[in-house]
């Protein structure tokens, strides 16, 4: 196998047993990122929210009822980072904090209209990117797309992310290798 086919599937062989970095991957993943989250931030800044609103916005809306611990964890943010966009979320009715019923010093977050309506049009633009990005790939893209970016988080998080994504985990998807 020469050289370019050794870098361009990865097996190529760096120094020893490593495979060499597969940087056409790496920034390409760099790049759909960038023009992922882009979308998004024209919106968000247009309001004056940036990233971190929409992560939090998202995981609300997705999950009504979440507690503030349970958001760290999934965000892996400490509690500091996350008040000031909390604070604002609040402040500007996308959010609103309720006490928990059977502990009221919990706090459980829930997604207001506005927020739901602001969750959806992000979305909609994601989901737009994706449907441009798929369509050209066929009936069984969505489902390899789903089996990579699995792949892609760490092996002892799979199962909590699939729960998260899924609220079980559909055996059709998790056939990740670990």
């Amino acid at each position: 196998m020469g050289s370019a086919a050794q870098k361009a599937d990865g097996r190529g062989v760096a120094g020893g047993d490593a495979p060499e970095p597969m940087f056409d991957l790496i920034e390409l993943l760099f790049f759909a990122y960038r023009d992922f989250v882009g979308d998004p931030d024209r919106l968000l800044e247009s309001i004056g929210f940036g990233r971190a609103h929409h992560r939090v916005l998202h995981f609300v809306d997705r999950q009504p009822g979440l507690t503030i611990a349970e958001l760290l964890d999934i965000l892996r943010i400490t509690k500091q980072s996350l008040s000031r966009v909390l604070k604002e979320l609040l402040d500007q009715d996308y959010v609103e904090q309720r006490a928990g019923v059977s502990d009221r010093r919990q706090r459980l977050l829930f997604p207001t209209a506005k927020g739901r309506k602001l969750a959806q049009d992000l979305a909609d633009l994601q989901t737009a990117r994706f449907v441009r990005a798929l369509s050209p790939m066929g009936p069984e893209a969505r489902a390899h797309a789903i089996e990579f970016l699995l792949n892609m988080i760490d092996p002892a998080e799979r199962e909590k992310v699939a729960k998260l994504v899924w609220g079980e985990i559909p055996q059709l998807r998790h056939r990740s290798a670990t």
